[in-house]
């Protein structure tokens, strides 16, 4: 997907700011921020791994009616964390985790999968610069301008690599997201500010593999390609909970 021009924006990055003073130490809680079209449910195969390895979790539960409401419901929980936290965003969690990721409590930003939109940029305009992709296809309006996967095609384009029925199941769970909220610029682009980490689908059908590989270089992020489906975090949990313990180490 050809992907908008970086331009004078890398230059921004220049302007790091310091990190926080825990940032020496492990990061000891984690807030993980689902995507659209799941709930928060998505996470927990991450979040058990997580908690056995003795971090503090919480996960997120987003309305998906605006970036505004997401990116106050996560505000909220990351307020709730007490010292350094990693805030990690699966697929349009990335959005919003780069909107709240400028928060002094934020050691490090994941991105699983996900949209990392630079000051500006909206979702709509980044998907639109290339063929829509076989996820993108099925994804359908309501009568109210809210979207969803075709349920017939959920299973395989969103966690098509995982036993039909558990990605059924999983179909189930989909919640709705408002089609405005892609409209949406991003304000702040976190990422600009902290150290970041990506976790690239290499068989994704709802984002472009090349989408997220361009978003990882352009954060300059510590990257891992798992040979995975859009819902890693379902498919390939240890993986990404890895990565994520890498981001709470600073390594």
């Amino acid at each position: 997907m050809k992907m908008l021009a970086v331009g004078a924006a890398l230059a921004t990055v220049l302007a790091i700011g310091a990190p926080i003073a825990a940032s020496a130490a492990t990061a000891h809680n984690v807030v993980l921020v689902p995507g659209a079209f799941t709930d928060k449910s998505s996470w927990d195969k991450v979040a058990h791994i997580l908690r056995a390895k003795g971090f503090k979790v919480a996960e997120v539960d987003i309305p998906l009616t605006s970036l505004d409401a997401d990116v106050a419901a996560t505000r909220q929980v990351l307020d709730a964390q007490k010292g350094a936290t990693v805030l990690v965003g699966h697929s349009w969690g990335g959005v919003v985790i780069g909107e709240v990721g400028d928060s002094p409590k934020v050691k490090a930003l994941v991105y699983v999968s996900a949209f990392a939109p630079d000051k500006g940029e909206t979702l709509q305009a980044l998907t639109s610069n290339g063929p829509p992709t076989e996820g993108l296809k099925a994804v359908r309006p309501d009568a109210k301008g809210f979207l969803s996967i075709d349920p017939t095609a959920y299973a395989h384009v969103f966690v098509g690599d995982i036993p039909a029925a558990q990605g059924e199941e999983l179909a189930q769970k989909q919640r709705p997201i408002n089609g405005a909220a892609f409209a949406a610029p991003a304000t702040v682009a976190a990422w600009h500010l902290k150290p970041t980490y990506y976790a690239i689908a290499a068989n994704d059908l709802m984002v472009p593999p090349q989408a997220e590989a361009f978003f990882a270089k352009r954060m300059n992020a510590t990257t891992v390609t798992l040979q995975s489906s859009h819902a890693s975090p379902v498919s390939h949990p240890e993986e990404v909970a890895a990565l994520i313990e890498q981001a709470a180490k600073g390594e």
